[in-house]
């Protein structure tokens, strides 16, 4: 699916691909967000992380990816974990997709703030992923909204 979006001017021929008509989070958007942190600067890579964690409990924060964000779990608080861009600069974008996968599972509606939070930022918006992210959820916003009014 990965090459569906590197020719931008197509890749919205792939969205509906995307979208789960059941309401759940596509399984496309936890490899988009992956895409979009990878290529983010260090301050979206923050933002990515703190609103990723944030449903995010103590037994998941030190199993998700290996451990890998174990090292947050001591400021874990009731609101989300507040992240540094040293601790971003340690993160994946291979751990970010397995959080993303996790999130998307546990979560949905957090994928959906991850879509405002792309369209608050050029950079993010300016990316193929950032694009293709956008319109995935837009769709599956409507489809949800569908099958909610039936």
């Amino acid at each position: 699916m990965a090459e569906a979006f590197d020719n931008p001017i197509r890749a919205h021929e792939h969205i509906p691909a995307l979208v789960d008509a059941a309401g759940q989070a596509p399984a496309a958007i936890p490899g988009l967000v992956s895409a979009i942190y990878k290529d983010a600067p260090a301050p979206l890579r923050t933002q990515l992380l703190e609103c990723l964690l944030r449903p995010v409990g103590p037994l998941a924060i030190v199993t998700i990816a290996a451990g890998a964000f174990a090292h947050l779990l001591y400021r874990l608080r009731l609101h989300g974990v507040p992240v540094t861009m040293d601790d971003a600069a340690g993160v994946s974008s291979e751990h970010v997709l397995e959080l993303a996968r996790y999130v998307a599972q546990a979560s949905p509606e957090t994928m959906l703030r991850i879509g405002s939070l792309i369209a608050s930022s050029p950079i993010g918006v300016a990316t193929v992923a950032g694009t293709a992210l956008l319109a995935a959820l837009g769709a599956w916003r409507r489809r949800a909204r569908e099958a909610s009014a039936s």
